[in-house]
């Protein structure tokens, strides 16, 4: 998955250009994460770096699902200032660039929560490119997020492996959902590819490129605003809207 640590490492040093640039407002200013601030964002980001570095450094969330675990997280860093917030992100994504690298050759099984499903180590430098491709780009940046100007790019490089994971854990992460329907989900432009859901004959397409593909499946956007075309069996259909990838 060196493509995927690649990923990681560039939309890093985006993400410190950006902090290094942002006023005491824009600390201070809601994400597109409902709750979050852009500094809540960056101590999550920190946070899931810190998962595979020293979890000794973050609240014990044993037991607790995953969404409200990363809540936890973050609440416990909020007495921070916004300079050691940064500094703390610059250090820790460092170290775990390493440590991801090392983590994707063993090619073992990890579990991270009854809620989010069982991968192997090879996978999971994706799950960073995933968390960094989105929240920079639709929870910083305008239209969800309060920054304006361009986001780093939607390339090959960030968009592969960003769905990468996302054909890793729509499976484990929708199991009731794979019951009521199949699905093909047909991703255009760069990085295309064909990811499919359930089992048997498809039931249904969705078709967008891999942007607008990212922001359905991480409920950060509709069908409709997205420009997502849809076909095929109407319950089906009304089943996939509920699918979410974290």
């Amino acid at each position: 998955m060196l493509q995927a640590i690649e990923a990681v490492r560039a939309d890093r040093a985006a993400l410190l250009g950006i902090c290094g640039g942002l006023s005491a407002t824009d600390w201070r200013s809601p994400s597109g994460c409902a709750g979050w601030t852009v500094q809540d964002l960056v101590t999550h980001l920190a946070n899931l770096f810190w998962l595979v570095v020293d979890r000794g450094q973050l609240p014990d969330t044993t037991g607790i699902p995953t969404e409200r675990a990363q809540d936890i997280g973050v609440q416990s860093r909020r007495g921070l200032a916004a300079a050691d917030v940064l500094a703390d992100y610059a250090k820790v994504s460092e170290i775990a660039l390493v440590r991801l690298a090392e983590l994707a050759a063993l090619d073992a099984e990890v579990p991270l929560g009854d809620d989010f499903g069982v991968y192997s180590t090879r996978v999971l430098p994706c799950a960073y490119a995933f968390d960094h491709y989105t929240h920079i780009r639709a929870d910083l940046f305008a239209p969800r997020g309060p920054l304006a100007g361009e986001p780093p790019p939607s390339d090959e490089l960030r968009l592969a492996p960003t769905l990468d994971w996302i054909e890793a854990a729509l499976p484990q992460q929708n199991r009731s959902a794979a019951g009521d329907c199949t699905l093909e989900i047909q991703v255009t432009g760069t990085a295309a590819r064909l990811i499919k859901f359930g089992s048997g004959q498809a039931m249904a397409t969705i078709c967008a490129a891999a942007p607008a593909i990212v922001r359905w499946i991480t409920g950060r956007g509709d069908w409709d605003e997205l420009g997502v075309q849809v076909a095929g069996d109407g319950l089906a259909l009304t089943s996939a809207r509920t699918l979410k990838v974290i």
